[in-house]
C-alpha cells in the first residue's frame, strides 16, 4: 500500500509498505478515506519529537482520520465491511490502575496512533485498529466531521474537566482547531461571555463567526488590558490552546481569584513557568488536559444531533500526493489555515 513516510526533519516521501493484516480476533482493517493534519503531527515534522517521544525514521504520522471498514476479525460483531467509522486513536489496556480508575487517557500501557514507539500513523491507505477504537456512524455523518471528531473530543473533555460555572466568563487563547473545539463545546454550557485571542486574523474572524463574543490579536493590542476592561473581575476559566509561554502568562493575569487554567496546547519547549506569586495569591487551579478520555461517543452524538457543526474549520484540502504541501502550509500558518485535510 501507499504511505507517506517522515524520513527526516521537514522531509517526506511516498513509498510502498506492506498492507497491515488482521492478527487478532477483535481487529478491524480500515481503509483510510481522509486525514486531518494536527499540530502534534507538525511537531514531529519540524522537530522529530514531542518531549521524550522521538521519531526513528522512517515513520508514518497522523491520527485524525475517517475510514471505511474493509474487513473484521472473527469476534467483531458490531461492525461490518463498508461501514463508515470514526477512529479513536488511543488504545488503552483496560487493566492497569489508571484504566481501573476511569483514566483510560493516562493508561500505563497506552498506545496512540501515529506516536513514536507506539503505533504507526494513518497517513497511508490501510490501518488496523481494535474494535473498541472504531465507532460506526451513518452515511450522513460526513467524512469531514469524522476527521474533526478527534480534536472536537479534546475540546469536549477540556470543557468537562473545567466544570464551567453558571454565567461564567471564559477565555480561549489560541483559535486553531483545538481552541475552536473548546469554544464550540464551551458555548453549549451557555457562558456569560467568551473571549478569544489569536495572532492570525483569519482565524480570529472564524472564531467570532463561531460564536465568540470578543476577539483580539495579541500582536496588535494589549489583550490583557482589553479583556479586563470588559470584565474587571477577570475570567472564571481560561483555555490555553497555543502552548506558548506568553499565553500562559496572559492567562494568569486575566483569571480571577479561584479561577481555572486549562492547559491544552502542547509547548515546543521542555519547560514552562508561572508567575507563582500571582497564581498563588489568586489560588488558581491549573489543570493539564490529556487528550479525550472516553468522550468520543458523546461527541459523535453532539455532531449527529446538530448541537455541534464544525465543518467550517476545514479551510484547505490536499490530495494524498500533496501531503508535504499540506504540512508546510500548516507549519508556516499560511493562508489563514485552520484545518487542512488530506483526501484519499
Amino acid at each position: 500500500m501507499k504511505a507517506v513516510l517522515l524520513t527526516g526533519i521537514g522531509k517526506m516521501e511516498i513509498a510502498d509498505i506492506p498492507t497491515p493484516t488482521i492478527e487478532n480476533d477483535n481487529d478491524v482493517l480500515l481503509k483510510i478515506e481522509m486525514v486531518g493534519v494536527c499540530g502534534s503531527d507538525i511537531h514531529y515534522y519540524e522537530t522529530g519529537k514531542i518531549g521524550s517521544q522521538i521519531i526513528e525514521y522512517p515513520f508514518v504520522v497522523g491520527h485524525e482520520c475517517a475510514a471505511t471498514v474493509e474487513a473484521v476479525g472473527s469476534s467483531v460483531k458490531t461492525l461490518k465491511p463498508g461501514e463508515r467509522v470514526v477512529v479513536d486513536p488511543a488504545i488503552s489496556c483496560y487493566d492497569c490502575d489508571q484504566c481501573n480508575q476511569g483514566r483510560d487517557n493516562t493508561c500505563r500501557n497506552l498506545k496512540f496512533l501515529g506516536c513514536p514507539g507506539q503505533i504507526s500513523g494513518c497517513l497511508c491507505e490501510y490501518i488496523v485498529m481494535p474494535q473498541q477504537c472504531c465507532l460506526a456512524v451513518n452515511k450522513d455523518f460526513s467524512l469531514e466531521h469524522a476527521v474533526l471528531t478527534e480534536p472536537l473530543t479534546i475540546g469536549l473533555y477540556a470543557v468537562k474537566l473545567a466544570n464551567i460555572p453558571k454565567n461564567a466568563d471564559i477565555a480561549i487563547l489560541g483559535a486553531g482547531p483545538i481552541g475552536l473545539s473548546c469554544l464550540l463545546n464551551a458555548k453549549l454550557e451557555k457562558p456569560n461571555a467568551s473571549y478569544v485571542t489569536e495572532i492570525i486574523d483569519q482565524r480570529l474572524e472564524i472564531a467570532i463567526n463561531a460564536g465568540a463574543d470578543w476577539g483580539g490579536n495579541p500582536n496588535k493590542q494589549d489583550i490583557v488590558k482589553e479583556i479586563l476592561n470588559r470584565r474587571p473581575l477577570g475570567m472564571d476559566v481560561v483555555f490555553e490552546c497555543a502552548g506558548k509561554q506568553e499565553t500562559i502568562d496572559q492567562a494568569i493575569k486575566i483569571l480571577k481569584p479561584g479561577g481555572k487554567l486549562m492547559l491544552i496546547g502542547i509547548p515546543r519547549t521542555e519547560r514552562v513557568s508561572f508567575v507563582i506569586d500571582e497564581a498563588r495569591r489568586k489560588e488558581l487551579t491549573i489543570i493539564n488536559v490529556r487528550r479525550q478520555n472516553n468522550c468520543t461517543p458523546n461527541c459523535i452524538v453532539l455532531i449527529t444531533c446538530g448541537e455541534i457543526n464544525a465543518e467550517f474549520m476545514v479551510t484547505h484540502r490536499f490530495n494524498f500526493e500533496d501531503t508535504q504541501k499540506a504540512f508546510d502550509m500548516v507549519a508556516q500558518y499560511r493562508d489563514g489555515v485552520v484545518k487542512a485535510l488530506i483526501e484519499f
